[in-house]
């Protein structure tokens, strides 16, 4: 096992702290700038279209896709979870507060990236066995003709069933499990397996079920969290300057927020920031467009604007709320790390009752963030396979919930780490090779009477 995470930790540092830092943080100013800074210009659109059509129960989805904000919901499931939770206080450990700025500052490109993926994934989005499937795949196929493309389709296909169907989820139920091994003292294998049943349940309802549950679930646990989140604040609020101050100083001089033997550099806060972030919101990853390219809308662009929004709750409201805890309640430094802290800093506010609230949200997050990597997962399974082969993959990633739910903290982080890496390179090429498509797209909306119409709306 200490040769595996050694080979793992290797491969890690190479992808994360050179070629996936430039690639990903690069691939989004690119796009901000070829898309002229979207993430901007439409970002009042992007708060209407969102939270003026939030739906508890909308239009039942189907062979024929799913509502945008279905869509969405299902997208904010998989990227609001661990990664807002324990990926935030495990950057924060292993990067210093630093860490959370380059969280911020490649979400805001980020946002620009997501929505290239989005609008090109309802683009090349097909039909296969009378359903509408879409995802990367397709577009890293029209990108790049021949056997080349069909190659790095499949690439993807399995970088991604093996980062996020197995790798991903065994992250989140590790980090239930640890969160109500520590709350509840429950045993870690009784969590596990109740987890995996109730999974299991979701998976066989295919489309139809996950997407009633994401746009239910979704809303919910959000607002209870910042809520939660917005408590703790008012409780320690004459730290909050003093966070923003380690923030800020700590991105670009480690050393003067906590001293020169931390052995923390600026590339650290980078690559911890960084790989957080992508493990968070999931923009430049190829994950959430397979949900995007699913939404029934008039013009491609139109998803885009929406998917815009999952990264800015994502990373700037859910993430940097748990980053503001942990740095307000005076546990950064103590030697718990992932969900841990998270859970040691609101019980810093809350007492016993914390360590309650933290794992009753992950369970929430988690959980909801296993349903959208399973469905992510599965349209590639199709893609590969067909049909045939889903009800053999659902019962695999049941059993990997469960053995993640025992398996150490590092390794199955690292593991994520390492696929997330693999997966983003596939998916950033096809992207990038599609740039001037997702261009003209993006002119052909803006001089649409669609957007004319969503400009009248918000008068």
């Amino acid at each position: 096992m200490s040769f595996l995470e050694s080979l793992v930790s290797v491969a890690n540092d190479y992808l994360w702290n050179y070629f996936l830092l430039f690639l990903l943080c690069g691939a989004g100013i690119y796009f901000t700038f070829r898309l002229r800074f979207v993430q901007v210009r439409r970002f009042g659109q992007s708060c209407k279209e969102v939270f003026g059509k939030i739906r508890f129960s909308g239009k039942k989805a189907g062979d024929d896709g799913m509502s945008s904000f279905q869509s969405l919901a299902t997208a904010v499931a998989a990227q609001v979870g661990t990664g807002n939770l324990a990926g935030a206080a495990t950057a924060i450990v292993m990067g210093g507060p630093g860490a959370i700025f380059w969280m911020w500052l490649s979400a805001f490109f980020g946002m620009a990236t997501i929505f290239a993926e989005a609008s090109l994934a309802q683009a090349h989005r097909t039909q296969k066995d009378g359903a509408v499937i879409g995802g990367p795949v397709y577009y890293i196929k029209a990108a790049f003709k021949g056997r080349f493309g069909r190659v790095l389709a499949v690439l993807f296909s399995v970088f991604i069933i093996l980062a996020l169907g197995f790798m991903g989820n065994m992250v989140q139920a590790n980090s239930i499990s640890s969160a109500f091994a520590t709350a509840f003292g429950a045993n870690k294998l009784v969590v596990g397996i109740v987890i995996a049943v109730l999974a299991g349940f979701v998976f066989i309802g295919g489309i139809r079920r996950i997407a009633s549950l994401t746009e239910k679930i979704v809303p919910f646990m959000a607002v209870v969290y910042i809520l939660g989140c917005a408590v703790a604040l008012a409780f320690h609020a004459g730290s909050i300057g003093d966070a923003f101050r380690q923030i800020f100083v700590g991105a670009f001089s480690p050393t003067a927020v906590l001293g020169g033997a931390c052995g923390i550099g600026v590339q650290k806060a980078m690559r911890y920031g960084v790989a957080r972030g992508l493990f968070s919101n999931e923009a430049g990853m190829g994950s959430t467009p397979h949900a995007h390219a699913l939404a029934q809308v008039e013009h491609p662009c139109q998803q885009g604007v929406v998917a815009m929004m999952g990264v800015f709750i994502d990373t700037f409201v859910v993430l940097t709320l748990t980053a503001l805890v942990i740095l307000t309640s005076g546990q950064y430094g103590s030697r718990a790390d992932g969900i841990e802290l998270t859970q040691a800093a609101f019980t810093a506010t809350f007492g016993s009752f914390g360590n309650s609230f933290i794992a009753i949200c992950l369970l929430f997050f988690a959980f909801s963030t296993i349903v959208g990597w399973f469905f992510f997962g599965q349209q590639n399974i199709v893609y590969l396979f067909g049909k045939k082969a889903v009800l053999p993959y659902a019962l695999l990633v049941v059993g990997f919930i469960v053995l993640g739910s025992l398996l150490k903290l590092e390794l199955v982080w690292s593991l994520a780490d390492l696929f997330n890496g693999l997966m983003v390179i596939p998916n950033l090429l096809g992207l990038l090779a599609l740039s001037g498509s997702a261009s003209r797209l993006y002119r052909d909306y803006a001089r649409s009477p669609l957007l004319a119409k969503a400009k009248k709306g918000r008068q």
